[in-house]
This record gives C-alpha cells, structure tokens and sequence, in this order.
C-alpha cells in the first residue's frame, strides 16, 4: 500500500539539511513513475550541492528540451531556492506508473541515470537530485519525459535478476570512474569552430598535416608592442587580446615559449578547447599557470611538442584515457571512496604487464583499500603496493597517474616525477576556476597529457553494467557502511569529513537505523558476519541486513 506521506532529506538552503517525516507521497500522473527507492549511495558530489545549493549549476532552472508549462506538471522539479532531494546512485522499484508510461513496468528495478543531458540549463544540465528530487526518500517521482531522451534512450536502466540492490546502485558512481579511462579525445581541430593562432617565436612552425581548413572562424594574435599582425597566414583575421572573449576559442595553435603570453591565453579556451605548443625549440624558463580544474570539469586540453611541429603535438594525445599494456600505475588518494573504486578497477582489468601503486595518509583506509584489493590483485596477477607517502614514496616513476585529491600542487609534482608519455588523470574534483603552476617545458618536453572528466554517459553505465553481470567486477567491494534515512544525515557529514573508507548506502526501508560501518555491524548482528567475502559487502549481507534491521526499523 503506498502513504500519503514519507520521510525524506531535504536540502533547504546552503549547507542545510532537514529530516522530514511528513513529506507527500506524489501519485503519478499521465506520464510519470512513482518509484519505492530501495538503495541510495551517497556521493562526494552532493557535498558541491550542499554547499551551493541554488549556486550549483544543476540546480538552476531548465533552458531546453521540455517547456515550462510541461516542468509545471512535475511536481518533483526544484529549481533555484526550493527544497530539493540530494542522492543521484539509486535503484528503485516501480510501484505505479501513469496510463501513458511505455519505458519502464510496474515491479521491476531500475538504475537512476542520473544526468539528463537534454535537459539543459545555464552552465550545465538537469539532474536526478539536483534541480529534480533524488533518492534520499522512500518514493520519488520520475517523469518519463525527463527519463527517457529524444533518441529513445532510457535513463532508468532495468536490473537484472540475482544481484543485489546496492551493486547495481554502485553502478552509477563506478560508471564515472569509468568514464575517466574510456573518454575519447579529440586529436584534430574541431570541425566549424574558432581556431587562434599565436606566434611568439623567431622560427616558423611547421602546420604539415594540421587541417586549419576545419575551422569556422580563424584568429591570429596581434602581441603588445607589434605595430601589425606578424603571423603571415592568409585566411586568419588579426585580433588582439582585448577582444577575444573569455571561453570563446576552441583551438589555439601556439608556436613559441612566452610564459606570459601562454598565460594570458588560458581563459580564452572554451569547454572542451585544445591548446597545442610547438615551442619551436624555445623554454618557457618558469612555471606556467594551467587552468587545472577546467581540465576535468570543462574537458580543457594540453599538449605540446619541443619542436616546430604541430602534428608531432597532436600525435602524442591518446586515443582514449585507458590503460596501456606495461603502464606502471600511480593513484594518489586511493583510499578515499573513489579512490578505491579507481584502484580496485586498475587491479581488476588485469592489463598485461601492469603494476600498481596507491597511496594515501589515511592509513587505516588505506589498510581496508588493501585487503579489499588483494583477492582482486590476486585473481589478476597485477603487482600491487600500497603506501603513506609521509612514509615511504613511490619505487619508480609512473606512467599514468591518476589524482583522487582536489589539491592542484598534486597535479604538479604528477608532472615533476612521472616518465616521459605519461597520462595525468586529474580525477579530483579540483574547483573549475582552479589553476596550478606547473613545468610546463617538461610537460611538453616529456609528452606527458592531462586528462579529465567529470560524471558518465550512458555507455559508461552500460559498460560498468555489463562488467558486474559477468563478474568481472565487484562493485560492492567500495561498500563501507550502511544507514537507513534516520543516519542519512550522519552519512552525509562522513562523506565530507573522509571519516568512512568506502561507500555509505542508504536502505530508506531500515527507517531510523544510524550509520554503521560494516565491522560495527557484524558487531551488532553477528549473523551479518558470515554473509561477507573477507569482510566486504555481498547480496547476501544485503539480505541478511533487511530481514534483522528492518523490523527495529521505526
């Protein structure tokens, strides 16, 4: 029988949140779900929610794709100041759904999708739990015209029978650790866009197998002090820097080694904007500062070459942001939840000739990183070490590194210690407007490539999907402890603080139950115990959890 009313979290301003036992039930209309949340796992990224609140660019109103006579309808749509729901990693179960509903069927569990890319508003999109209301609730409506794309695409992707709520959950926040790895980058000039080019060099650059032609729109930079354009291309209009706007350029072309002028150029780079050196055999002479947050929240790229030639730049960016056979492998942070997570996915791909190692000062997190990782090390045969670096440091460079700490002199010691081709993953949530002095005459010398990426797409859930139904990846291995609504607001904290290695799942069906770390849980229920695989959370822990907490559930 579904209530009238439940309990829920609320976010009702900045950094403020209310448990709500008297929050409506809503009952579907023509086009909408009415789903019974089963599992919630609480993320870092609802810490950005909670602190902005209506600043956050998903919680600002919806621009396109649905009108607003239609978002009038949904009552579960939030913009700007009004009380939202956080938690995006949820599996529900359909309880009803409207008579014009045909994507999803009454009984069955879905995976929230949470990022409705269509739905676009100012600087981003709308998002389950965000400018919408999330799982932190024992039900939650979905409208199918949000859930489901223009192209068909269906955002609540169907579980499978036989595995547990809490890994099909994990899939989402797994799928954005995958995501980092099998991102496509861009290796040529994008098509139609505005394309700048700046010469601060004596010596001419060599544009053999560079398409300039792609471009729209072609700029050259008049410097200070010249008293005409000196680039010499034809087809390029001379600007100077006072009148390109900020975020407008998607390609530079830069021949030279001025610090100064490099730096000046870093704001102009728009969301996914490319900046390619040739120093035409020139130094930069000190650090430069790169605009290290947009290269994970804005897909901003970086890339050089010692000589003359833009191509040999080009040619060093990677198809992907995968593994390479014989990659010797450096997570820094990796005992945090993603940490973990991008850890554990290492180990478990088993790539040929591939080592690993992670590090992090919490060394008790650390030690439950390493035992949750070595059957997993095992199983593969991939060398694994794990280290406090205020003890010990790495046993030789890396040559992908992947950062899982929001902390830009990271990103620059990544640069200073890691082997010539190496892949920097700056996975951290870095803030976007953060930048970081680094050397960029080695990044460039070294050919060494930042990367970075910001939540999943559709194919990154399915491929995280397909890894758990296989068993090749174990998703739960991240779990660190449970809650049900009533410890929600506690997991929360947590998750700020760093005080749980791994994941926090909330069951909203354990109502008051408070946060628990698993040891203290086999503690309290000591038949719990035996349903984990060397301490780690499994679908029978699961089960056993909700026949023996449910009931002192209030």
């Amino acid at each position: 029988m579904i209530p009238q009313k439940q309990t829920a979290i609320q976010l009702v301003g900045p950094d403020q949140l209310a448990l709500n036992t008297d929050k409506p039930v809503h009952r579907p209309g023509p086009r909408q779900i009415l789903g019974k949340v089963e599992c919630v796992g609480l993320c870092f990224s609802d810490m950005k929610l909670l602190k902005q609140f209506d600043g956050h660019a998903r919680k600002s109103p919806v621009l396109a794709h649905l009108t607003p006579d239609v978002l009038k309808q949904i009552p579960t749509y939030v913009p700007n100041d009004a009380p939202t729901v956080p938690g995006h990693e949820v599996v529900l179960q359909v309880v009803e759904v409207g008579e014009g509903v045909t994507s999803v069927e009454v009984g069955k569990r879905y995976l929230v999708q949470a990022d409705w890319r269509e739905l676009k508003t100012e600087g981003s999109n709308g998002a389950f739990g965000y400018n919408f209301e999330g799982g932190l609730q024992q039900y939650v409506l979905v409208d199918e015209r949000c859930s489901v794309a223009s192209d068909g695409t269906n955002y609540l992707l169907e579980m499978k029978e036989g595995k547990s709520v809490s890994a099909t959950a994990l899939v989402e926040p797994w799928a954005c650790v995958e995501q980092a790895f099998i991102h496509r980058e861009r290796t040529e000039l994008t098509e139609g866009g505005t394309l700048l080019y700046v010469k601060t060099s004596d010596t001419d650059p060599d544009f053999t197998h560079v398409d300039t032609e792609r471009a729209g729109k072609r700029l050259c930079l008049k410097l200070d002090g010249d008293e005409a354009c000196a680039c010499g291309k034809p087809g390029f209009d001379c600007v100077t820097i006072d009148q390109i706007a900020d975020t407008s350029i998607d390609d530079i072309l830069f021949a030279g080694a001025d610090a100064d002028v490099i730096e000046s150029l870093m704001p102009k780079l728009a969301t996914n904007g490319l900046l390619v050196i040739a120093t035409c055999g020139g130094l930069f002479a000190r650090d430069v500062s790169a605009p290290v947050g947009r290269v994970h929240y804005g897909n901003v790229r970086l890339v050089g070459y010692h000589g003359d030639s833009f191509a040999k730049a080009l040619a060093r960016i990677p198809e992907t942001g995968e593994l390479r056979p014989g990659d010797h492998v450096h997570v820094i942070g990796a005992a945090g939840p993603m940490g973990s997570m991008a850890t554990i996915r290492v180990i478990s791909e088993g790539m040929a000739d591939t080592s690993v190692e992670a590090s992090d000062m919490a060394e008790e997190r650390l030690a439950v990183l390493e035992r949750k990782a070595a059957a997993v090390a095992k199983r593969t045969g991939v060398p694994t070490r794990f280290f406090n670096p205020k003890d010990a440091q790495s046993e030789k460079p890396a040559d992908y590194v992947m950062v899982m700490v929001p902390v830009g002199p990271l990103v620059a010691g990544a640069v200073r210690d890691s082997n010539p081709g190496a892949i920097i993953n700056i996975f951290a949530g870095i803030q976007a407007e953060v930048s970081q002095d680094i050397d960029l005459d080695g990044y460039v010398r070294k050919g060494q490539y930042f990367i970075g990426t910001s939540g999943s797409t559709m194919e990154d859930m399915y491929a995280v999907q397909s890894k758990v139904e296989s068993g090749t990846l174990d998703t739960n291995l991240s779990v660190g402890a449970v809650s049900g609504m009533g410890g929600a607001i506690e997991g929360l904290e947590a998750v700020k603080t760093g005080a749980v290695s791994g994941k926090i799942l909330v069951y909203p069906v354990l109502g008051d139950f408070p946060m628990t770390s698993l040891d203290d849980l086999v503690a309290q229920f000591p038949s719990i115990g035996p349903m984990l695989d060397d301490g780690c959370w499994t679908k029978a822990a699961e089960e056993e959890l909700l026949r023996v907490a449910v009931p002192q559930a209030s």
